[in-house]
């Protein structure tokens, strides 16, 4: 018995060792093709980590550019801000409400049928490989400069988003009392209501909420091609090489945003 148990000891002991050598070998193997991969990217696109630090007196010279804000132009740049919080403010909206009926059919365990679930899919999925940059360039184009082509860009990438994470939210819900309703003789509709909004309402109001998030600052970006906001704002006071103003727009920018991000927060720690 006792030859046995240390039989068995030396076995396992024997065992962890070659585990952890073929673990070592693994991860050598793995480091090895990162390295690769970037050496090969980095000679392709003929960038590396020297060009960024060749590139360092630039970066020394816009920021002494930047510096010290021009404080006596924030007053300018509130009505700006306040433009880009409506418009992410009026996208997620719409955004939310437009994507439930959407996550809702796009659920296989709410619908299982192929031909209902995986149209709906494919469309979302093709909406969310457009850039919402590109979609802002293609309404400034249809509807001109200003506020409604961002908006119109900021609610298509939130219905793309919002869509996918709630239908796959469902799929990952307690299907006993969707089973328990079904059996009772409830239709669909009362599946949803009373089985599926429960389960996943926090969860819409925490992503709704990120979503909004997001949109806050691509709006900024947005602004860039036209499509409003304070975006706009930053766009010309960089062409025009007022770095003074263009610092006091990003630090205005940053501060919205973390105080933004820090209710946000607050209120999705309440929900989930």
């Amino acid at each position: 018995m006792i030859s046995n148990g240390i039989n068995n000891e030396t076995n396992n002991r024997t065992s962890i060792a070659l585990y952890s050598v073929k673990v070592k070998r693994q991860m050598s193997v793995i480091l090895l093709a990162i390295i690769g991969l970037y050496i090969y990217t980095s000679i392709a696109t003929e960038s590396s980590l020297i060009d960024f630090i060749d590139g360092w007196s630039g970066f020394e010279r816009v920021a002494k550019d930047l510096f010290p804000p021009n404080w006596s132009y924030a007053p300018q740049v509130w009505e700006y801000l306040a433009e880009t919080i409506q418009m992410a403010i009026i996208a997620t909206t719409f955004a939310a409400l437009a994507s439930i009926p959407i996550f809702l059919l796009s659920a296989a365990n709410l619908f299982p049928s192929k031909w209902v679930h995986q149209p709906v899919r494919f469309i979302m999925n093709v909406l969310r490989t457009i850039p919402d940059i590109l979609l802002a360039v293609i309404f400034v184009g249809i509807f001109g400069v200003g506020v409604f082509p961002g908006i119109m860009a900021l609610f298509i990438f939130s219905l793309g988003i919002l869509a996918k994470l709630m239908y796959e939210t469902i799929e990952a819900i307690d299907t006993n009392p969707l089973e328990a309703i079904r059996a009772s003789g409830g239709n669909t509709l009362q599946v949803i209501w009373y089985a599926v909004m429960p389960q996943v309402l926090p969860q819409f109001v925490s992503f709704g909420l990120y979503v909004f998030e997001v949109n806050v600052r691509a709006s900024v970006v947005l602004g860039f091609v036209g499509a409003g906001g304070v975006g706009l704002l930053l766009q010309q006071q960089v062409s025009f090489f007022n770095y003074p103003r263009v610092m006091t727009i990003i630090l205005i920018i940053f501060i919205a945003v973390v105080i933004i991000d820090y209710i946000s927060n607050k209120i999705r720690e309440r929900l989930v």
